[in-house]
């Protein structure tokens, strides 16, 4: 077959494309693996907290019942006061982070569906080639039987115009 598929460098470029948003695709998920990491740190040293928190407060309750000076009791009041505020600035980021988490979760599914686009682009494209080219190649034997047909007959022509 002598004919060039037309649509070759179309190909090429939705080949390109293709390998593109995969690169695209990978780089938002190891992004994503990176603000699930950070989640992962802020959620334990949150939970850290909280349990120095409640270890603090069983304290202060077992100092209470011992029986303890006011000023001591102060102290421990404004110490858990200033936990309870460094617990509220970490359930905070851990929060904003969780926003983080989820946008780049949505960055990841529109890569993803992305990839599925171009690789469905692609893969019609290579079913336009496998169509074309059992056309061109219907084609190609149909005027070789044309050409076949052609000769045989011009060949019974001259043969029966031939003196015997």
């Amino acid at each position: 077959m002598t004919n060039k598929y037309p649509l070759k460098d179309l190909v090429l470029i939705k080949e390109k494309r293709l390998n593109e948003a995969e690169r695209h695709l990978k780089e938002c998920k190891l992004a994503l693996e990176k603000e699930e990491k950070v989640l992962k740190d802020l959620e334990e040293d949150r939970d850290k907290t909280k349990l120095e928190k409640q270890v603090k407060l069983d304290q202060f309750r077992e100092k209470l019942d011992a029986g303890t000076t006011s000023d001591k009791i102060q102290v421990m009041k404004q110490y858990l006061k200033m936990i309870e505020d460094e617990l509220k600035k970490k359930n905070k980021k851990v929060e904003i982070q969780k926003k983080k988490v989820v946008e780049k979760e949505k960055l990841v599914e529109k890569a993803r569906k992305e990839r599925l686009q171009k690789q469905n682009d692609l893969e019609k494209m290579h079913l336009h080639h496998k169509e074309w080219k059992a056309e061109a190649l219907k084609e190609e034997k149909q005027v070789e039987s044309t050409e076949s047909d052609e000769m045989g007959s011009v060949r019974h022509h001259l043969n029966k115009r031939k003196p015997k």
